[in-house]
Order: structure tokens, then sequence, then C-alpha cells
């Protein structure tokens, strides 16, 4: 029986949602920043410890759909341990994925699961919206809209 990749990413999703990475809450964060779309009403809240010039910590706690939180997940995963800016241009490199701006490539493998969601203009605010928060979290803005 072979898995094609699309259903690989479909499970990749399913499982960032049921087991979300870093789901907690960082009680002295160096930046937080509360996230909402008021289209679907997801809502996160995204906590940030830096530690010189690296993400030393990152976590987020919220409610929302599968793909808002599988996305916020799997972004606290791949920040840790970066720098503002290379988080900032990860949050570029995924959205120009999720828009349809990029087609995806071994280097945006990461996001590949994310990459269907340019089928489904709809959904791109909720998959972009844990990388809002966390933007405006590192830019020291309490509040991010995807709206």
């Amino acid at each position: 029986m072979t898995i094609d990749r699309q259903e690989l990413y479909q499970q990749l999703i399913l499982d960032h949602n049921r087991h979300p990475k870093n789901f907690r809450v960082i009680d002295e964060a160096t930046g937080e920043s509360e996230g909402y779309n008021p289209l679907c009403g997801d809502r996160y809240h995204v906590y940030v410890n830096l530690e010189g010039s690296r993400i030393e910590d990152i976590a987020f706690q919220g409610t929302g759909c599968a793909i808002s939180k599988a996305s916020a997940s799997l972004m606290t995963h791949l920040v840790r341990g970066k720098t503002p800016s290379q988080a900032e241009e990860m949050f570029v490199e995924f959205q120009q994925l999720v828009t349809g701006e990029v087609d995806p490539t071994d280097e945006l493998s990461e996001f590949g699961a994310f990459a269907g969601i340019r089928d489904h203009p709809s959904r791109i605010k909720c998959a972009t919206l844990g990388w809002h928060t966390l933007k405006a979290a590192l830019d020291g803005t309490d509040k991010a809209t995807t709206g």
C-alpha cells in the first residue's frame, strides 16, 4: 500500500492539531501577543523568550481550527533557536508558499504540508495567524490580526 504525499501532509496537520508542540504558557515571556482572525474566530496567544539574539523558548495557547493550530505548532517547533530575523524570513517563505507566490521546493519542505492551502484562499489567514502573532510578539506589539 502506497501513501501519497498529500495524505502524509494531511496526517502531519492532523497530528500537530491533536498533539500541538509547545502548547502552553510561558509565565515570564520577554515578548507576547494575542492574534485573532475575525473571519473565523481563531484566537491564539504567542509567548517568546529571547536570550541574546535567539528565540530561546516559544509557546502558544488558544483555540482555532486544525489548520491554524497545526501551523502555530509547526511554527514554534521551527523557530526555536533562530534569530528574530531568521524567524521573519521563515514567515515570509511560509506566506509565499500558502499564497501561491512560490512553488514548494526542497528548501521549503518543512512547510510542505501547508502547500495545499493555496487552493483554499479562505484558509490562508488560518494558516498564517500564528506567524502574524509571533511577528507582533517579536516587534513588541500586543495584538495581531489577520483580518
